[in-house]
Order: C-alpha cells, then sequence, then structure tokens
C-alpha cells in the first residue's frame, strides 16, 4: 500500500509515522500493493483525530476517529475500517462489483458476520423548491442534522447538513 501521510496543526513525527505504518500496516491483507491511503493527523484544543481514506474502484471507504492522544486514535480507526471493509466485501460479492483493488484472500475468505442492513421506517414527502439557506432554516426548524430539497435556481435535489462548530454544507449532484 503506498501511504500519503499528512498533519494539520500538528508535526508528523517519525514515532507518528511507524504508529500509522504499524497500525494501518495490518490492513495490507485486504488491499493489493498499489492501493493508496491516505491519512490526515490533526490536533484542536485537546481533541487528536485521525482521518483514513482509501479510494477503490469508484467507491470511497473512508473514518475517522477522535480522542485525546493520537495513538490511541489511530488503534481505533483501523478496526472501525476494518469492519467497514467485512461489509463492504459482502456488498462487492453481491452486486458483483468489480474487487481490483481487494487482495484475492480476502475476497475468498467468508466472514459470518451479520451486518444486514434492515430499514425500518420509510418516509415519503414532497420537495419543494427553495434556496440553500431557507433548506438550512427548515432543518433547524425540524430539529435534523440533514434536510433534503429541491434546489430552486439549478432545480436539482440537493442535501444540507449539519458540520461541526455550527456550520453546514451543502451536496449537489454532479453529473
Amino acid at each position: 500500500m503506498r501511504y500519503i501521510i499528512s498533519g494539520k496543526n500538528i508535526d508528523v513525527t517519525e514515532g507518528l509515522k511507524t504508529a500509522v505504518y504499524d497500525k494501518i500496516g495490518k490492513l495490507e491483507r485486504y488491499f493489493t500493493p498499489d492501493t493508496e491511503i491516505h491519512v490526515t493527523l490533526s490536533v484542536e484544543k485537546d481533541r487528536q483525530k485521525i482521518e483514513v481514506t482509501i479510494p477503490v474502484k469508484g467507491n470511497i471507504i473512508r473514518a475517522e476517529q477522535v480522542s485525546n492522544d493520537m495513538y490511541v486514535s489511530i488503534d481505533l480507526v483501523e478496526e472501525i475500517i476494518e469492519r467497514q471493509l467485512r461489509k463492504y466485501k459482502n456488498k462487492i460479492i453481491d452486486q458483483k462489483q468489480a474487487a481490483s483493488n481487494f487482495n484475492q484472500a480476502f475476497m475468498e475468505d467468508d466472514y459470518n458476520e451479520d451486518d444486514t442492513i434492515n430499514i425500518i421506517r420509510t418516509k415519503k414527502f414532497a420537495i419543494k423548491p427553495m434556496d440553500a439557506e431557507e433548506a438550512c432554516v427548515q432543518m433547524e426548524l425540524l430539529g435534523h442534522n440533514f434536510y433534503v430539497f429541491r434546489n430552486s435556481k439549478t432545480d436539482e435535489v440537493n442535501v444540507v447538513y449539519k458540520r461541526k462548530g455550527n456550520t453546514y454544507g451543502l451536496i449537489e449532484p454532479e453529473f
């Protein structure tokens, strides 16, 4: 695997790099050698955060972990990615998607995890045209973390969502 390690508000020391290589390196059994792994280490106040992003054939495997110790965050994020990979593997097999980024031994292993997705509630609602700011107000009024709406400027379905630090994000489709 090819590692791309960067830091925000932190010097990426050799010790941190070694910890990333050791812990995230456990994932090598799942991927081919040419798979890129993007690791971003950041510090905000007392929060030590690691973000790991692995682009694979049209999808992205991503996990982040925050704690008060960067080494603890590194340990925890590897477990999250491993769990995601087991779920993702079942989807690859079920949908017969290309598995070119994954190691053949991983694809042949049989994981008996009962991680089926059960949708327990379905909602239907009319999507009225509005701008992103109005959608944010509606989201706040409903007390939700995201809101789906039809953008009155583009006539496309968009999503606004809450971000950390009381900010908002907008997702627009790209075709």
